[in-house]
C-alpha cells in the first residue's frame, strides 16, 4: 500500500468538496433529514467557503491518497480561524475525513500524525477538536490516542440540535 500525504492548495477545491460532502453523507444520512442533510452539504462545503478557508493563512489542507486515489483529508486551524474561542498554544483539528472505502486503513491515524507534527512546529501545546456524541467510531480513536473531553458544544443540522464534545490532548508541556 502507497500512501502519499501532500497540502492542499486552491486547485485542491473540488477534491476536498467531494471527499467533505461524500464522507459526511455516509456517516451522518442515517441520523438526519434527507432536508437538513442537503442544506448543509451545500453550506458546508460550497465553492466560496472553500475558497475562502483554503486562502485563510491560519488554516491547512492535507490530503491522503492511497495507490493514487485521493482518500481522505485533513483541515487543521489555528489563532482565528479556529471554530472556538482557544488559547494561542492550541490547534484545531476541525476535519479528519476518510471515505468509507479506505477506512480502518491508518489513514485517520496518518491525518491525526501530521496535525500532530505540525502543532509541534508551530509551538502549540494543546490539540482540539469536535466530535459528535454519537460518532462512536471517532470517540473511540481519539480516546485511544489519548484525548479527553473538556466539554461540548452544540452544532445544528437545520433545524436539529445536536451535541459535539470538544476532546482536548496535551502535545508538549509547558516549560517555565
Amino acid at each position: 500500500m502507497t500512501v502519499t500525504l501532500r497540502k492542499c492548495s486552491i486547485e485542491d477545491i473540488e477534491t476536498i468538496q467531494q471527499i467533505g460532502r461524500q464522507t459526511y453523507f455516509e456517516t451522518f444520512v442515517a441520523y438526519n433529514t434527507e432536508e437538513n442533510m442537503n442544506d448543509y452539504l451545500q453550506k458546508a462545503f460550497a465553492d466560496s467557503k472553500l475558497h475562502k478557508e483554503l486562502k485563510n493563512p491560519d488554516s491547512e489542507f492535507y490530503v491522503a491518497e492511497k495507490d493514487g486515489k485521493v482518500a481522505a483529508y485533513l483541515k487543521i486551524n489555528q489563532s482565528g480561524a479556529q471554530t472556538e474561542p482557544m488559547d494561542s498554544d492550541h490547534l484545531e483539528i476541525e476535519r479528519i475525513y476518510v471515505l468509507k472505502e479506505f477506512q480502518k486503513l491508518g489513514l485517520g491515524k496518518l491525518l491525526y500524525d501530521k496535525a500532530l507534527e505540525r502543532a509541534k512546529e508551530l509551538a502549540k501545546s494543546k490539540i482540539w477538536l469536535g466530535v459528535w456524541e454519537n460518532n462512536h467510531n471517532a470517540l473511540a480513536f481519539y480516546s485511544k490516542i489519548g484525548f479527553e473531553r473538556i466539554g461540548q458544544h452544540s452544532f445544528f443540522m437545520g433545524d436539529d440540535e445536536q451535541i459535539d464534545y470538544i476532546l482536548l490532548k496535551v502535545v508538549k508541556e509547558e516549560v517555565y
